[in-house]
């Protein structure tokens, strides 16, 4: 996954836990922090995959 498709995966869990907050529904609020989580382990893997590309292995 790309580091552009992980932001926005981590952007997209924000608002459904700003939407989940203003309903008070507790489901949506932890599946928007869920989003955030799994995106920023894809950005950190996609950067990874980059200095690794880039160090020439």
């Amino acid at each position: 996954m790309s580091k552009a498709k992980a932001k926005a995966k981590q952007i997209k869990g924000k608002l459904k836990e700003t939407v989940g907050g203003a309903t008070d529904d507790k489901d949506m609020q932890a599946e928007g922090r869920g989003e955030q989580m799994a995106g920023k382990a894809q950005e950190t893997a996609a950067k990874a995959a980059e200095r690794l590309k880039k160090s020439g292995r």
